[in-house]
């Protein structure tokens, strides 16, 4: 069984409603799911969604999932590996990429500035 996305043509994405903090992020941490649909219970689907981070945000713990991430730094700033007072790490900059296969250990995330992420999530097809 496959979950496909649906056909969408270009259109204009409202950027000041539906976001929501997604199960295990802090407040100033909001999704907004822009395709698909990521069913992690059965393992299945693909989604697509941006992520954004308020200023001065941070996690506090690495994250670790079942499913391929790829992820596109669209605006502002990302810092990776801080520790849990959301010191140091790795800052980059727009126009920056990561692809992790599942099971792969990411983060803890912050942001100085506020940042909009693009990322895509599917698991692998049997």
């Amino acid at each position: 069984m496959t979950i496909d996305k649906e056909h969408k043509e270009f259109h204009a994405i409202d950027m000041s409603s539906g976001w929501q903090t997604p199960d295990g992020y802090p407040a100033g941490i909001e999704q907004k799911i822009i395709a698909g649909f990521l069913d992690e219970t059965n393992k299945l689907g693909n989604r697509t969604r941006l992520l954004r981070f308020a200023p001065g945000v941070y996690t506090q713990e690495p994250f670790v999932h079942d499913y391929w991430e790829e992820v596109y730094l669209v605006s502002g700033d990302l810092t990776v590996g801080n520790n849990a007072n959301g010191e140091g790490g790795t800052s980059f900059s727009p126009n920056t990429y990561a692809c992790r296969p599942p099971g792969v250990s990411h983060g803890p995330f912050k942001s100085e500035q506020g940042c909009i992420l693009l990322e895509m999530h599917y698991y692998d097809q049997e």
